[in-house]
């Protein structure tokens, strides 16, 4: 099950994402960001998903891939949706009631409205940013749209790659975990079974050699940069110098054009 969270991973590629430059793709998921939190009626949350759908159309990632990286944050999103169903009240009378708990037309309404936001939004957000964005690209990207920052001495290129790394850990820590608690079932531990004080006591033998393994792929990692001399961003120079085209600018007007017809359906 582990296996089949996909976030934080890089799919090679060939579509119009895979080409855009990744400077370009920080501001369109900024600008898709913007426009999911902008939907408000039922209207604007259809173009919200048609504008997610054709993002994964074109980006050319398999659906299945997509709808892996939703696992990670299942729970979240099941658990945002009752908040919203039992915790929204109504005008009208509720449609189910038992005791002090009532269900409203307009908590289910919310409650559906949060579900499709959420979703487009890690969708949409996957996909720009790690399924079509390598690791280093990301990297330069962050860097060279921060570099104005350098100008009041923040350490952009350092915090860029504390970033990127952080991100691509995650499938690592993933089949990290997976292959920790293969070994404990092998050797008869239950995660399934007991009350939720058993099952959280249960996880302590995967907790602490998690955490000794993600410290020791730290120090790996460290010693590796160190015997490449890596020294920060000072003096550093690219191999692959980034270029904006045409296309990544017809893409910027695109996600404008999308955000703006958002905001009129809207109103």
């Amino acid at each position: 099950m582990l296996r089949d969270i996909t976030l934080g991973q890089y799919f090679p590629g060939n579509s119009v994402f895979h080409r855009t430059d990744p400077r370009m793709k920080i501001v369109l998921t900024a600008l898709y960001i913007a426009a999911v939190f902008l939907a408000d009626s039922w209207w604007s949350y259809l173009v919200m998903v048609m504008g997610a759908v054709l993002i994964i159309l074109f980006s050319r990632i398999p659906l299945r891939i997509v709808i892996s990286g939703f696992k990670a944050v299942m729970l979240i999103i099941v658990f945002t949706a009752i908040l919203n169903i039992f915790w929204t009240s109504g005008d009208n009378e509720p449609l189910w009631s038992f005791w002090k708990i009532r269900i409203y037309t307009e908590g289910l309404e919310h409650a559906g409205k949060m579900v499709l936001r959420l979703a487009c939004l890690l969708m949409g957000t996957n996909v720009l940013v790690s399924y079509t964005t390598s690791p280093i690209a990301l990297t330069d990207g962050i860097e060279r749209l921060f570099a104005p920052l350098k100008l009041i001495k923040l350490p952009v290129h350092e915090f860029a790659m504390m970033m990127t790394i952080a991100l691509r850990f995650i499938p690592t820590l993933i089949e990290e975990t997976d292959k920790i608690m293969n070994a404990q079932k092998a050797r008869g531990a239950d995660f399934t079974e007991g009350n939720l004080v058993r099952r959280v006591k249960a996880l302590i033998p995967i907790l602490i050699p998690l955490f000794v393994s993600a410290f020791m792929r730290a120090g790996e990692l460290a010693t590796a940069m160190e015997c490449r001399c890596y020294n920060g961003g000072e003096g550093r120079t690219r191999m692959t110098v980034l270029k904006t085209r045409f296309t990544d600018w017809l893409m910027l007007i695109i996600f404008i054009a999308y955000g703006v017809g958002i905001v009129l359906i809207r109103n």
